[in-house]
């Protein structure tokens, strides 16, 4: 790679992984040659890119005006190379994904199936995991989850609409016990609580007016499965806190109903996720173009 690439390459991977030796570490580049590229791209811009001390590397104001032009631009550098390295071969090979169980049922029918479709030399892996695991380890060429919790090293690709969560038991549930109104009267509620992946137990997460609450629910019922809540909040076990995608049959069958509607309004989309290395397999290059063709 040309050296003026390479200084392009070396700012990108410092700020993305915050750190000289994990960025040269990424590049196939000693530690001394990443901070030699990155002072002579700060020599020929005028402009100081990274705080630097003994203990971190952040970027400057500067240099988050830079980084955030210069990303994309990279991106679509990288992409051009690689689509001229592989002419016009139609993409074939593995490709390894990891995503939750219900990201994989929201994407199965309007995207990965038209994908194994149109490529069909592509040997196709889908792997659910609940827990957020580190892809590279596993083996895995690119996850999806929601953008608040992708990596900082990784590059992401969001798309599709915000994810909005509902709060919704059954209509036996409700006569029994009545509605809340406001998160604070969850308390006096029975609710399905949620295990991460990490062990804790996750927290309702609420927002209007700019009020942001978090609520600590209480219940007997925990579990780690959106299919499971949603089979014991029918049952009416209590109520829970889950995506529309995965209530939306519920409520279209009246098995369930909604409450707080105006408090959960929509959080971070759905992204693509995979390692900002310099080279993308094309089963991989084609699913991020077949993404962007096709928006959800």
């Amino acid at each position: 790679m040309r050296s003026g690439l390479t200084e392009l390459e070396a700012v990108l991977a410092v700020a993305r992984l915050g750190s000289f030796r994990a960025a040269a570490g990424e590049l196939d580049l000693s530690t001394s040659a990443v901070s030699q590229a990155v002072a002579t791209l700060e020599a020929r811009l005028g402009a100081r890119l990274f705080h630097r001390t003994t203990r971190s590397v952040r970027l400057t104001e500067a240099g988050e005006r830079f980084v955030t032009e210069l990303a994309p631009a990279m991106q679509g550098i990288r992409v051009a190379m690689d689509r001229a390295r592989d002419g016009d071969e139609a993409p074939a090979g593995s490709l390894r994904l990891n995503m939750a169980a219900g990201a994989a049922h929201r994407l199965m029918q309007p995207l990965l199936i038209p994908y194994m479709q149109r490529y069909p030399a592509v040997h196709v892996e889908v792997v659910t995991d609940g827990r957020l695991i580190d892809i590279v380890r596993e083996g895995f060429d690119a996850g999806f989850r929601t953008q608040d919790v992708v990596p900082g090293d990784m590059i992401a690709v969001p798309f599709g609409s915000p994810i909005r969560f509902a709060v919704v038991g059954s209509p036996a549930y409700f006569a029994r016990h009545g509605r809340p109104h406001t998160p604070d009267e969850l308390a006096r509620h029975r609710c399905i609580r949620a295990r991460m992946s990490s062990g804790h137990i996750y927290q309702w997460e609420f927002e209007r007016h700019g009020e942001t609450v978090t609520v600590p629910v209480d219940g007997s019922v925990t579990l780690n499965e959106p299919k499971l809540m949603v089979s014991a909040a029918k049952a009416g076990l209590g109520l829970v806190y889950l995506s529309e995608y995965d209530v939306e049959e519920g409520l279209g069958d009246g098995s369930l109903e909604r409450v707080l509607d105006d408090w959960t309004p929509p959080f971070d989309r759905l992204c693509l996720y995979y390692p900002g290395r310099r080279h993308v397999p094309s089963p991989l290059r084609a699913l991020i173009d077949f993404i962007r063709e096709h928006p959800l």
